[in-house]
Formats: C-alpha cells, structure tokens, sequence
C-alpha cells in the first residue's frame, strides 16, 4: 500500500506543479496587478481599487459587457433548441445513424479560426455575388460590414459550431432513457409531443443543465469567432469583454486595468454558471 500510494504521488504532484506554475501563478498574479498601475512593462505603485472602479465608468467596456452577453444569451438558447432537434433525429431509427453522427460532429473538431476564414469569405464574397444575381438587395453587401447585423454573422457560425458538441451530449442522454417507457406510453396512446415533454425531457433534465451552463459559458468567452470573422468591428460594434481586455493589455498598455476587467469578468461568469446550476438542477426536481 504505501509503494501504491509512492505511485500515485509520483503521477500527481508533476500535474499539480505544471497546473500552478502555468495556470495558478499567471492568474494570483493578475489579481495582484490589478490593484496596481502597471502597463505591462516598467515599474508600478498599489492604486487600490481605482482600476475597478474604472471599469465601470468605462463607456467601451459596458458596451463590450452588452454585446457579450447578447452574443451568449442568443447563442445559448439557438444552440440547445438546434442541439436537441437534431439529437431527437439521430437518435430515431434512420439509416446511416452513425454515419450521419459522425458528420454533424465534424464542426467540433475544425479549427476555430479556419472555419471564421471560411464564414468570413462566405459572408464578404459569396452571399452577396448570389444575391447580387438574384436580385435581393438586403444580401447584396455584407453582413459583417453594417455595425448592426455584423454580430448576426457571428451568432450564426459560433452556433454552426457548437451545435455538434452539444448534440453529442444529448444524444448521450437519450440514449440513457429506457426504452420500455416509450413502448409503455404508446400503448396508453400518448402522442409524440406528450412523450416529449413528459417523458424525454424530464429523463434528460440533468443533459440540458450542462448543456446550458457550458453553453453560456463558452459563448460569453467568445474571442477567436470575432477575430476571424470582424475583428472586433465595424468600428468597435462585435467587440468582446475577451477581445477588449486582450487588445487594452498586451497591446494597448493597460496591463493592470484589464487585469482587474479580467477578474470583474471572472466573478461575472461564474456567477451566472453557479446560478444557472441552482436554478435548473432545481427544476430537474420539479420535472
């Protein structure tokens, strides 16, 4: 037992080290800085919370707080109504079932700035080529180019994307739901609509509580979709809290102020994934 036990020390305290030094140490550090002026480089004095402070009277900050959480909130709910649609279909008794899990799964595993480069062409070049010809002048020029639909075109490839990832976990949660009670139910008479929400979704409960929470989550850390596909513009329309505290800190001299942006953002976030958790795991109970 205690040669075991060696064993087990040996294989964790290098993880645990790696984790602190690349992970830990860099994040202690930032909220140690975020009390500071530092720009990133040269010397610093303590400034207390000014920096917070700052943040709030922030007119481009509350405006990348805005975006942020519109982009997540509608992504969030698109994703998880597409997600479990197209789960629903995988799951039934189609042919080429594992075929055609295997392309929807395809999205997740591409590169995130290689797919924006793809919707970007698509929305710059192709579209409005197309609609050019045909005549619909709404598509005529781009999307990505009008201050207010250009966060359209990221919803809609970030929402591509991960759909795939959200459609395996849930299709991981039906295939948890016994058979029997759908034969069960049939035999009653329920129709479909009656089986869904009385039966799928209630078994699945616990599936769209992660769904939702990592969902949320992902979207309101949204960075790499807005670089490939806008850049944070036109101007600074589909700038992001992650873009915003990326550019002002490693780029823009504001090292310790975005610091502090950063920690707002970090409390911000799992405040809303903690309650997210209470209410939906509270109403798994319920169903």
């Amino acid at each position: 037992m205690l040669h075991r036990g060696r064993i087990f020390y040996f294989m964790t305290i290098p993880a645990l080290l790696l984790f602190f030094v690349f992970h830990t140490y860099p994040a202690l550090q930032g909220i140690f800085y975020s009390f500071t002026n530092w720009r990133g480089y040269g010397e610093w004095e303590f400034v207390g919370l000014k920096n917070y402070f700052n943040v709030f009277q922030d007119f481009r900050a509350l405006h990348a707080y805005g975006f942020t959480f519109q982009f997540a909130i509608v992504g969030t709910i698109l994703v998880n109504i597409l997600s479990l649609i197209i789960a629903l279909g995988l799951n039934a008794n189609v042919y080429f079932q594992k075929t055609l899990r295997a392309i929807y799964f395809i999205p997740n595993i591409l590169s995130i700035l290689i797919v924006g480069f793809i919707f970007k062409f698509i929305f710059t070049q192709f579209l409005p080529q197309i609609a050019t010809f045909t005549g619909i002048e709404s598509l005529s020029q781009s999307i990505l180019g009008n201050p207010t639909t250009a966060w359209l075109g990221i919803v809609f490839m970030a929402v591509w994307q991960a759909t795939a990832f959200n459609t395996i976990l849930y299709l991981a949660g039906l295939q948890t739901v016994p058979g029997d009670i759908y034969e069960a139910a049939a035999i009653d008479g329920t129709g479909p609509w009656r089986r869904f929400f009385s039966i799928t979704f209630p078994l699945i409960a616990p599936f769209f509580t992660i769904n939702m929470v990592l969902s949320m989550k992902g979207f309101l850390m949204v960075f790499d979709h807005i670089v490939a596909l806008t850049g944070g513009g036109p101007g600074q329309s589909t700038e992001s809290i992650s873009l915003l505290i990326y550019r002002g800190g490693f780029g823009g001299g504001e090292f310790a102020y975005q610091s502090a942006n950063a920690v707002i953002y970090f409390i911000i976030i799992v405040a809303i994934s903690v309650f997210q958790l209470r209410v939906l795991q509270k109403r798994e109970v319920d169903l």
